[in-house]
């Protein structure tokens, strides 16, 4: 009885609101840096390459695209990285004219991810703010929103391996193009420093607060809609 009565008050101490933000963070993270790699893959499928494909990149399994630094920046700094889907530009028929539209596959995925759960918080919103559980829903909705915008905006940066910088290499002589590919390895270190010492962050998160609030009028006619046809 003694052991039931220490476990009961562990269990009564425990501060499930951890718990909770942490599945507000993780789960908006890896839904959009799932779809992120599985448009880049895809993509690359209709291009004309089939490696992501032979690999089982194609999937919406979130285990298959995860690299866990990656992760851990999406959920703190509110920008992060996937797990590289493996693209063969030698398969497509113009390489690097398809290479820069299959890098540019994931930032657009996360832009429309945005415009989707930014209409669907606003639609929610009304419905669901008389609750607890819809106010967690309402937030997971809106941070998944901001967390895909921050994702689109952070690959555009030019900066090798991130996917700006595959646009802009598409650019160059095919020499140029080959030989600065051998330094993608380098980039990502490089950005992580900037990142982690505030040299980039405070201007990309001004980007990206700039970006949602632009966008965030989705919310308010979606929120309109709903009002107009249910509640007026």
């Amino acid at each position: 009885m003694r052991n039931i009565s220490v476990l009961q008050d562990i269990w009564n101490g425990f501060d499930f609101t951890y718990i909770l933000s942490l599945l507000l963070g993780v789960i908006p993270a890896l839904l959009c840096i799932t779809l992120h790699e599985l448009s880049h893959g895809y993509i690359a499928y209709l291009l004309g390459d089939n490696t992501a494909k032979e690999q089982g990149r194609l999937s919406l399994n979130p285990i298959k695209h995860i690299d866990v630094k990656g992760l851990l920046m999406m959920m703190i700094f509110h920008v992060g990285w996937a797990k590289p889907v493996p693209v063969n530009m030698f398969k497509f028929k113009n390489p690097k004219r398809d290479m820069a539209i299959t890098a540019l596959a994931g930032p657009v995925s996360n832009v429309l991810i945005t415009v989707v759960f930014l209409f669907l918080f606003g639609a929610l919103y009304t419905p669901l703010r008389v609750s607890t559980a819809g106010v967690y829903i309402l937030q997971m909705l809106e941070l998944t929103a901001n967390l895909s915008l921050g994702l689109a905006i952070f690959n555009l940066i030019p900066v090798p391996p991130l996917d700006g910088s595959k646009v802009l290499l598409s650019c160059l002589s095919n020499e140029n193009y080959y030989k600065l590919m051998h330094y993608e390895r380098w980039g990502m270190i490089v950005m992580l420093v900037l990142v982690a010492t505030g040299v980039l962050g405070k201007p990309l998160s001004w980007l990206i607060n700039t970006a949602y609030s632009a966008l965030f009028p989705i919310a308010n006619w979606a929120c309109g809609i709903v009002l107009k046809l249910f509640y007026i």
